[in-house]
Formats: structure tokens, C-alpha cells, sequence
């Protein structure tokens, strides 16, 4: 069957003035779409330093019915800047754009894979659902707080006593927000893989354009869209970082870390309040945490968002063995479902991160 869709495929930084303001005003109107990752900024930025980073712009009937930010791996379609892209789906009014098989079809991929998937696609064991938590805070960070601490009051009191311990030891942190110091930005990279290699995960700083790319995103200025660190010090001396990106009036938690012998205070947990606190002052009324799992995320969260992980394959014997193998996972304790969702999902950050020459 013939495709409805035409396909320019362009440069990040080649897209023009109206290609951008379309991709703009299509995000803006459509709260699928909040995430930072889903502005033609953050594409844009990518283009300067991921490899192989593209843009399809895709047509029908003669006008622009949306965009697919995307990177290429070989034969492999991944999202752009993968793996630091939390949020991606192709942009487009609703009902406008191709589902992901399609969009693999027509680029002449034989497997796309993503990690967080916004899109039509119903779950299934090739697409899995996965979890995103966020903090909603419509009105402001007074009534966010009284809510968090009326359903978790013993977190938040103890967050409290590591509070004063910090300051009865070490004296009084100071706090800096959007902060775009380099240098601030390669201490948070060093902790970020000393900690990979305490928990032998891999390294996603280890190939060098993924720093580059946050480096980059701090050049973005402090418009609608934009990056930046938020630092809890002492001395001069950072104890604990995070690097945040924002688009109107949603922010993400992204690489959150802390000096290790600082660690027993809640370093952490404490910025983590001063940056919603100092976010909700400046008009962000959502706080998005990531994927679920680590446990003091549900502390601060109050709502939830659903993406899609995983891969779609074209035919063939690959795309066959792979299902033959879904069938393997469907036993009732799902124990090889989960291990072969942790070997994907490794595999698939070692393909985005390492890239060769003939890719």
C-alpha cells in the first residue's frame, strides 16, 4: 500500500523560519507534547553533536503534516540524541502523522526502537508501557508542598532534620538555579560516571558528544525554552546538582547527583524541594521526574505520564525470531521478560552512545 506521506529529510539547522514556528505552535497546542525533548530547540541542539542526527519532514497533500526528530544507527532508526531523549513521537496535529511501524517504513529502517514513545501505538510485547512521574503544581509551591506533606509527612520531616544537620555541621548551603557554568557542568558529568561505575552501568558519558549535547542545550538562552543547573553548595563547593531543562511551563529533572560524603545529609533530596521551589516562583507548573523506579521519586510526584519502550521491526527472519521469542516470554512469572527488557534496554543506550564509522 502506498504511503500518503512524503518525506524531506533535513538538518536540524537547516529546518526554516516557518518549518519552525509550525513545529512550535503544533507543541504548544497539544499537552502530549510538553516535554522539553519535543521543541525544535532541543533538535536543534542535538543536530550539533549527535551523530548521524536528521529531521523528516513530512508532507501531505501538499502541506507540512508533522516532523520525526531521528538519528540513524545502520539500518537502526533511533530517536534524536538518543539515549538522552526521554520523550519523542512524531510531531504532528492529532490524527495527522504515521504511527512508528510506518515511520520506520518510510525511512528504510528495518528496526526502530524507542524509549519513550508518544504516540496511538496500543502495548504489546514489542512495546511495552512505561511509567514517567510527575510533580503537578497548578497552584504554586505553597499549596504543592502542603499536599506533599500531608500524604508523605515523615519523608518531609526527615528531609527537615537533614536539613539541620547540614547546616549544624557544615553551616548554611547556598543555592544557585539555571545556572550555565561549564565547569559546573563537567563536575556534574565526573560524579554522573563515578557513579555509573560504583552500579556498573554503562556509560553514556563515555563517547563525548552526550556532554557536548548538554553543553549545548545551556546555549540556548533564557527564552521559552532552555537549560540549565540548579547547585546546592557550601564553601563554594558543590554537594549536590542537577541539570534541568524546561519548555513553558514544564521542567525536567535530568542527571540528578551529589558528592558522596555529603550523602548522609539528603543533599539530593533537599535541592530537588529548592528547585520546585524556585521553579514554581518563576511560572513551571509541572516537574517531570523520569521513569519510575528510584524510590524517593514517589514523594514528590502526584501524577503520572504513559510512554511507550521498545521496538518495532520489518519483516523478515530477524523480525520472526524476535516473535518467536515473545512467545518464550509469555510464562506466569515473567521473569524472561524482564531480563530480556533490561538486555534491550542496555543494548539499545551501548547502539545510541557507540557509534562506528559505517553507521
Amino acid at each position: 500500500m502506498t504511503s500518503p506521506y512524503q518525506i524531506d529529510i533535513v538538518r536540524p539547522d537547516e529546518l526554516g523560519a516557518s518549518e519552525r514556528a509550525l513545529w512550535t505552535d503544533i507543541v504548544r497546542d497539544d499537552p502530549a507534547y510538553a516535554s522539553p525533548y519535543f521543541r525544535p530547540e532541543f533538535a536543534i541542539a542535538a543536530g550539533k553533536v549527535a551523530p548521524h542526527a536528521r529531521v523528516a519532514v513530512m508532507h501531505r497533500a501538499g502541506r507540512i503534516a508533522g516532523f520525526l526528530p531521528f538519528q540513524r544507527r545502520g539500518r537502526l532508526l533511533q530517536p534524536i540524541a538518543a539515549p538522552l531523549n526521554d520523550y519523542h513521537g512524531v510531531v504532528a496535529r492529532p490524527g495527522e502523522g504515521p504511527g512508528l511501524d510506518e515511520v520506520r517504513g518510510l525511512l528504510g529502517a528495518s528496526k526502530a526502537q524507542v524509549a519513550g514513545w508518544v504516540g496511538a501505538e496500543t502495548p504489546g510485547p514489542r512495546l511495552v508501557e512505561r511509567t514517567c512521574l510527575l510533580a503537578h503544581a497548578p497552584d504554586g509551591w505553597d499549596a504543592y508542598m502542603a499536599e506533599r506533606r500531608g500524604e508523605h509527612g515523615k519523608y518531609f520531616k526527615n528531609k527537615d532534620r537533614s536539613r539541620r544537620a547540614f547546616e549544624r555541621d557544615c553551616g548554611t548551603p547556598s543555592f544557585r538555579f539555571a545556572d550555565r557554568s561549564l565547569e559546573l557542568l563537567d563536575r556534574l558529568v565526573e560524579l554522573k560516571r563515578e557513579q555509573y561505575r560504583r552500579t556498573r552501568r554503562h556509560d553514556v558519558f563515555a563517547c563525548g558528544w552526550t556532554r557536548d549535547l548538554l553543553a549545548a542545550l545551556l546555549e540556548t538562552g533564557e527564552g521559552e525554552f532552555g537549560a540549565g543547573l540548579s547547585v546546592m553548595s557550601w564553601n563554594d563547593e558543590p554537594v549536590a546538582l542537577t541539570y534541568g531543562l524546561w519548555a513553558g511551563e514544564r521542567y525536567h529533572f535530568w542527571f540528578p547527583t551529589f558528592e558522596p560524603r555529603f550523602g548522609r545529609f539528603g543533599t539530593g533530596g533537599v535541592l530537588t524541594e529548592e528547585t520546585i521551589r524556585w521553579g514554581a516562583g518563576r511560572g513551571l507548573r509541572t516537574f517531570d521526574f523520569g521513569f519510575a523506579g528510584e524510590s524517593y521519586k514517589k514523594y514528590f510526584c502526584n501524577g503520572a505520564q504513559r510512554v511507550l519502550e521498545g521496538e518495532v521491526e520489518g519483516p523478515g527472519w530477524r523480525a520472526a525470531a524476535s516473535r518467536a521469542l515473545d512467545a518464550l516470554e509469555r510464562r506466569p512469572d515473567g521473569a524472561l521478560a524482564r531480563i530480556r527488557a533490561s538486555a534491550r534496554r542496555r543494548f539499545a543506550v551501548i547502539d545510541a552512545c557507540e557509534t562506528t564509522p559505517w553507521a
